[in-house]
């Protein structure tokens, strides 16, 4: 995962740009009524189907959503790496919430030394937030696990 993020971080945005997906994929704009009503302020900007049109709209959450869910896989794959070594619940989750959340800092600065692209702050919080949400899971299945035995 930590690769392939890696790679994504060197593209600039036209490179990984899925607009002409989209298009193809959903040529009838499914749902634009239900969404044309949705705001979203997001790193000091203003995302709406009327500002950005629909599919940059669609891609802002497909971006944002692969960011979550990134760094989801990351916090649960370090907690569930690291459980066995450390065997602290609260240690284990604090370090692989700090080491995923560092990465996406550090993430966010490689992005900054390619062109086309702005690291946001706004991005490493919701990475860390994915991070933190897979290494609650973690502790509440692993404390469930615990008491039935």
């Amino acid at each position: 995962m930590m690769g392939i993020l890696f790679y994504s971080s060197s593209q600039t945005y036209e490179q990984q740009s899925q607009i002409s997906t989209l298009h193809r994929l959903l040529q009838n704009e499914p749902f634009k009524e239900k969404l044309a009503g949705t705001v979203i302020h997001y790193a000091g900007s203003t995302i709406s189907i009327e500002e950005s049109g629909y599919f940059h709209f669609i891609e802002f959450f497909i971006r944002k959503g692969a960011h979550f869910f990134s760094y989801f896989i990351i916090g649960g794959s370090l907690f569930l790496g690291l459980q066995p070594r450390i065997n602290h619940l609260l240690l284990t989750g604090v370090i692989s919430w700090l080491a995923a959340t560092g990465y996406a800092a550090t993430d966010e600065f490689h992005q900054m030394l390619t062109g086309g692209r702005t690291p946001l702050f706004q991005d490493v919080a919701l990475d860390s937030v994915g991070a933190f949400t897979a290494i609650v899971i973690c502790v509440i299945i692993w404390i469930v696990k615990r008491s039935k035995t």
